[in-house]
């Protein structure tokens, strides 16, 4: 599992970063986005999805995060 950056622009969007594939693509959505439970699948613009366990608090951004590639076992 790669770590990845997720970042919020001072306009809301968010993007997610992943080093070793040097990607940067922006978010279009997150399964959980509450106060209490954030995570789960990411969609990106460009399809792919990712997924990160849900946390029980919302993090402050930017973070850098586990996350398992869509489609992986």
């Amino acid at each position: 599992m790669p770590n990845v950056m997720i970042r919020q622009d001072q306009s809301g969007k968010k993007t997610l970063y992943v080093a070793k594939r040097d990607l940067e693509e922006d978010i279009v959505s997150i399964e959980f986005e509450a106060a209490d439970r954030w995570g789960g699948d990411i969609t990106l613009a460009d399809g792919s999805t990712y997924y990160i366990e849900p946390l029980d608090v919302a993090p402050d951004l930017p973070i850098t995060i586990r996350a398992k590639r869509g489609g992986e076992g």
